[in-house]
Order: structure tokens, then sequence, then C-alpha cells
């Protein structure tokens, strides 16, 4: 399958194909279903060239994998699994492999952990609407999740976890998958956070 990239010749105008008010002032690009006469909708991924021009190849790369990735798995459109899975699995993906130091990609969140702000709880979903700003603290919490789980289980299980949390609660999911309470899980998060990001 292939998947096409559109790349607006501005911001502005790349909020259409995103559907239609998206406002992509902080975004550098976006994964989105545009609707076909003969079927659900093909794959798009819309670049919005204002802030991916600032990013360096390898922001590129990151950003381009993190967008291929939700293509790939669909699981921003089972209406189930958490956005911090969503995300924080697209940018592991993206992430993965790459000689690229913890406190460099996670610099915003290292700022606030460092000065004694830890987050509380796992972002939410109005976490990464653009208007929240926190937008990129709270893709690199759910990112460092997601690493987390990969060092600690394995990736099978973070694959696996990925899947699960799209047919069950996420509660369940994280019994099932890691056997930990949300509230445990969350915990060993906010370590991890410390211990990487102090």
């Amino acid at each position: 399958d292939r998947v096409v990239a559109l790349v607006p010749g501005d911001d502005r105008r790349a909020g259409t194909p995103a559907g239609g008010d998206r406002d992509l002032a902080e975004i550098a690009a976006l994964a989105t279903v545009a609707p076909t006469s003969g079927g659900p909708g093909a794959d798009r991924i819309v670049i919005a060239p204002g802030v991916f021009g600032r990013l360096n190849d390898l922001g590129r790369d990151v950003v381009l994998t993190h967008e291929l990735t939700h293509v790939a798995t669909g699981g921003a459109r089972d209406g189930r699994t958490p956005l911090w899975l969503i995300e924080g699995f697209a940018d592991h993906v993206g992430y993965h492999g790459r000689d690229v130091a913890v406190r460099s990609a996670a610099r915003e969140l290292a700022r606030e952990v460092a000065a004694g702000r830890l987050p509380a709880a796992l972002p939410g979903r109005a976490a990464f609407d653009g208007a929240s700003g926190r937008l990129s603290q709270s893709y690199q919490e759910a990112w460092l999740a997601c690493r987390m789980i990969a060092e600690r289980y394995g990736e099978a299980r973070l694959v696996r976890l990925y899947r699960t949390a799209g047919r069950r609660s996420e509660t369940a999911a994280l019994r099932e998958v890691l056997g930990v309470s949300p509230a445990r899980f969350t915990a060993g998060w906010r370590d991890y956070l410390r211990r990487e990001l102090r």
C-alpha cells in the first residue's frame, strides 16, 4: 500500500486537508483520513510546512515515521485506545534505533521535571490539543511511557498492549498485558521520568 503525503504551500492551507479548520500552528504533520467516493477513505499525511521546515533531518525523519505508524496501526480510529498510547507508540517507533539523548528529545519536559514539576498523571485526550499549552510535554510524556514499557517488558509486550487496548479498557489492558493497575503503572512512569530527566 502507498501513503500520500500532502505538502501545502503554507500552514493555513494545510488545515483544509487536515480537517477544515484544524490549527496546525504547533504541529509538524498529521495523519488523517480523506473521504473517497468508493470507500471509507484514503490515508494521508498532511505536512505543515512552517513547523516541519524548521526541523532538522533527524526531526523530519522522526515526524514522518511517527505519522506513518499512525497510518499503519489505525489506532487513532478505533475510539478506545488511550491517546497517550497512540501518540507514545508512534513516537517510540519514530525514535527507535536512533542515537538521540532522552533529555534532548524531551527537553521541555526535562526542564519541568528538573524544576520539580513532575506530571501527576498520563496525558489525557485534551492534552494533545494544539491549544493545551503543553503539547510538546504531552507527546514527551507519552513517548517516555512507551519507552519505559519497551525497556521493562520488551517490545513485543508494548505491541501487545497497543493491540489489547483497542479491544479492552485501559485498566483491563494494563492488567492483562503488564500485570499492573493504572495507579501502579503511573507511579512507575513518574519514577522513570524522574530518573531519566533529572
